[in-house]
């Protein structure tokens, strides 16, 4: 077995391949439940059925929200699919991503309405209540609870 003293100082593949998309960050357990989310998608719609149509934004972020939300809430699965929300969450994603590469997306998004300037500015408000609020010591209720508190 080569250690890595026996291994030239560089593979010349190294520099080719270094320097490309790193899609081996991206988890391969995503994939699965995205790819599942997208299979349940597929037997009712048709396969890429969203690549003919187009898809229209606001669909997608709503759909990809209730089951954000949900699964925030402690539903893990979907009841319709029995599939897991995130799973449909990736796939809302997956469809959205795709349409906007292909030229297949309708952007009804909503006009711009100083979401990032409101954000920064309440940002600044969190710090100043946390020591406001320095000497109280609230129980964070989480599904880790559930109803005991």
């Amino acid at each position: 077995m080569a250690t890595a003293t026996d291994l030239k100082p560089t593979n010349p593949k190294d520099a080719v391949g270094s320097s490309k998309v790193p899609l081996h960050l991206w988890p391969t357990t995503a994939t699965v439940v995205g790819s599942m989310a997208l299979l349940d998608g597929a037997l009712k719609y048709g396969r890429t059925n969203f690549r003919s149509s187009g898809v229209r934004a606001s669909i997608y972020f709503d759909a990809c929200n209730r089951h954000l939300n949900a699964w925030f809430e402690g539903e893990d699965n979907d009841p319709d699919s029995g599939l897991p929300h995130l799973g449909h969450a990736l796939a809302c994603l997956a469809v959205v991503v795709d349409a906007q590469a292909a030229g297949r997306l309708t952007d009804d998004r909503q006009y711009p309405g100083g979401y990032r300037a409101l954000l920064e500015q309440m940002t600044q408000h969190v710090e100043r209540l946390k020591d406001v609020h320095f000497d109280r010591q609230p129980v964070h209720f989480t599904i880790a609870n559930g109803d005991q508190a």
